[in-house]
């Protein structure tokens, strides 16, 4: 690609992320807190920095000699005629590549569960006051005694373990099923607001091998999704600009579904076109092997858990 061209994507690229990044910069810089935004910061490691360079993707190569940057950065080799992303990056990412790979493909095979409602947040709150829930900063918009009546009369059905596992003890036995890190391919569907949150998370996982700009729509997508839950949760998020979504009320669980079922309906071809991504990096890192690891470091690789905000 012409350093005209590619220069000119990654510019465009930088106009888009930049909001995003600025806002989360300006608020860390006094203290700040954006329990809706800075979600798609905290709960998924990837930085304002890393956000902000953009990737061709993996078959690309960059021409001119400001390309010569990226052999700074990691996943990038020297070709004949310039720089592109070099797929032997992934040698020590393949478990996770396969991992990524059974997780899309059982989604995507999987009918959509419907009717949790966002019950999520209100069962990681359920026999909490004020004082001890995640968001000690953010107000309740209903009271305790709300949030119990309704998760016991309405009920639990959460299917994404990164959810589940955060739930209280009070309220993960009145979950209908019991989701782990083992039986995540054969639970996640794409109905589940955190599926279509997680396309980010994976497709940032093998950047620079995933082009930016689609990586840029996963992190919109992760951005909806993350406003609905909020809308949906306990809490009141009217400070953010938001309205709440009061499923507590037969008339907001209503309102939930339908959100649910527009988010699903973008999901389906992100998910559809990061899993093609996927299984065409692992054909073309057939015959790459995983690094021997030092025993002393031996969990360094292992897929780290995160903290839901």
């Amino acid at each position: 690609m012409h350093s005209e061209q590619w220069t000119l994507k990654a510019g465009r690229h930088a106009d888009r992320v930049r909001p995003w990044v600025d806002a989360r910069l300006a608020r860390r810089s006094v203290g700040h807190k954006h329990a809706v935004d800075d979600f798609l910061f905290d709960y998924y490691p990837f930085s304002p920095a890393k956000l902000l360079i953009w990737h061709p993707g993996f078959g690309i190569t960059l021409e001119g000699p400001e390309a010569e940057t990226y052999l700074t950065l990691a996943g990038y080799r020297q070709s004949d005629s310039g720089v592109t992303a070099d797929i032997s990056w992934l040698s020590n990412k393949l478990p996770r590549l396969d991992m990524a790979i059974k997780i899309l493909s059982g989604t995507t095979s999987h009918s959509p569960v419907m009717g949790c409602f966002g019950l999520h947040e209100w069962a990681m709150v359920y026999g909490l006051a004020q004082n001890e829930v995640r968001h000690e900063d953010l107000p309740l918009r209903v009271s305790p005694e709300t949030i119990s009546a309704t998760v016991d009369s309405v009920g639990l059905r959460c299917t994404h373990f990164d959810a589940f596992r955060f739930f209280t003890p009070e309220a993960k036995p009145q979950n209908t099923i019991t989701p782990t890190r083992e039986n995540q391919s054969v639970l996640e569907n794409p109905g589940c607001l955190h599926a279509s949150m997680d396309l980010y998370k994976m497709a940032n996982w093998f950047s620079p091998l995933i082009n930016s700009d689609f990586v840029m729509d996963c992190f919109e997508n992760a951005a909806r999704a993350r406003q609905i839950d909020m809308r949906a949760s306990p809490y009141d998020v009217s400070e953010f600009g938001l309205e709440a979504i009061r499923v507590e009320s037969p008339e907001g669980r209503r309102e939930y579904a339908d959100a649910q079922k527009d988010l699903m309906q973008a999901s389906i071809p992100l998910r559809s076109q990061l899993l093609e991504f996927l299984v065409a990096l692992r054909s073309q890192s057939q015959g790459l092997k995983t690094p021997k690891r030092d025993p002393s470091t031996s969990g360094s690789n292992k897929v780290q858990a995160t903290q839901p905000s």
